[in-house]
């Protein structure tokens, strides 16, 4: 972990795209300008942008930069492998997409109680492990979603692992459902590192009500991402923050607060507090638009587009959602109603929604 350089990352899930395809352009100017501010931490996965995300890091990173120059985490993501055989070669195919001879962290994807059972009987620790003998990972981490409890199992299980990647945000702390506190709490007692997934909960922290940004606005001309991922930050335990930045817009104004990072005084700590308060009276869907529900889903419904246009309605009370539902979702026919029930988006859900309810009730307000 001494290459890791600031305790801010950039999340290479939510790239800038033109059109279906990467804005390696775009990317690779948000890449140097994060490597001139300071920054060296990077984060792809397999899965990400469907398989572009690695694509885009050896465009614009890894075949520009001397390896010494940045860090790397890649993961092991259960999509792509059913049993020990299928581990090597496919942690082969990431180097050579990613252009690189080693990780500086491979995290095994998305644990939760259930995947964690798939990962121990296809051997994937002890393959991680052993690859770190090799010298093809320098730190063998996981990615979690689940309770407290699992992650004590797991890092009891297994206490070779070095570091944590949770999913945190002044949201999801007082959410059972995510259990991120305790989360954390674990973490300490282990005495492992913890990366922060999700500061700003897939944007939806920046996409405030507007009794929220009053709430911010009086504190002065920051932006909302600024109080989410400063939220973060500055807990104890935390190690790295990462930022899913979409443009330039959004990664120069998290430069701006994380160049010279300073945690939430009292005022802000106050502020978020009423925040807290005001999101929690709003029946929202947590979903963070991650996609891990939709590339398994026979009838290829846009299920996070569907939900943000949900929680749109809920937060802002638009009436245009009804028509930008239909001028966008039903374009392609893949509508809330053609949901078969079949329930496999649910098992994929890091966050355990219930999908297919809240797509029936999409279904119901749409009016389809």
């Amino acid at each position: 972990m001494e290459k890791v350089k600031k305790n801010f990352g950039f999340g290479l899930m939510r790239l800038p795209m033109d059109g279906d395809e990467v804005d390696i352009h775009q990317t690779t100017q948000m890449v140097d300008e994060f490597i001139e501010a300071g920054f060296n931490y990077f984060d792809t996965a397999h899965g990400y942008i469907g398989g572009k995300s690695e694509l885009a890091a050896k465009a614009a990173l890894t075949s520009r930069y001397s390896r010494d120059d940045y860090v790397l985490t890649n993961k092991l993501s259960s999509d792509f492998f059913e049993k020990e055989e299928d581990i090597r070669p496919l942690f082969e195919t990431e180097l050579k997409a990613c252009g690189v001879d080693y990780f500086d962290f491979f995290l095994m994807h998305a644990q939760d109680k259930r995947k964690f059972e798939k990962y121990k009987a296809a051997g994937a620790y002890e393959t991680s492990f052993k690859l770190k003998e090799e010298g093809k990972i320098r730190h063998v981490g996981i990615s979690f979603h689940d309770s407290a409890a699992t992650l004590e199992q797991i890092l009891t299980e297994f206490p070779e692992i070095e570091a944590v990647q949770l999913q945190f945000n002044y949201v999801d702390v007082n959410d059972p459902t995510v259990d991120s506190m305790g989360c954390l709490n674990v973490c300490r007692k282990y005495k492992k590192p913890v990366i922060v997934m999700e500061p700003v909960k897939g944007g939806n922290l920046i996409n405030l009500p507007d009794e929220a940004k009053k709430v911010f606005d009086s504190l002065g001309n920051s932006s909302y991402a600024s109080y989410a991922i400063r939220y973060a930050a500055g807990m104890d335990g935390i190690f790295m923050t990462l930022s899913g930045m979409s443009n330039l817009t959004q990664l120069r104004d998290n430069l701006s607060f994380m160049k010279d990072f300073k945690p939430l005084n009292e005022a802000e700590l106050s502020a978020v507090g009423r925040v807290q308060d005001i999101i929690a009276d709003i029946d929202t869907i947590p979903c963070t638009a991650c996609h891990y529900c939709t590339p398994g889903c026979p009838s290829q419904i846009h299920i996070p587009g569907i939900f943000s246009l949900l929680n749109k309605e809920r937060i802002f009370k638009d009436a245009g959602i009804k028509g930008e539902y239909f001028g966008y979702m039903t374009q392609k026919g893949h509508r809330a109603s053609d949901c078969i029930q079949c329930g496999q988006c649910e098992e994929a859900c890091p966050q355990h929604i219930e999908i297919r309810s809240h797509l029936e009730k999409a279904a119901e307000y749409f009016g389809e």
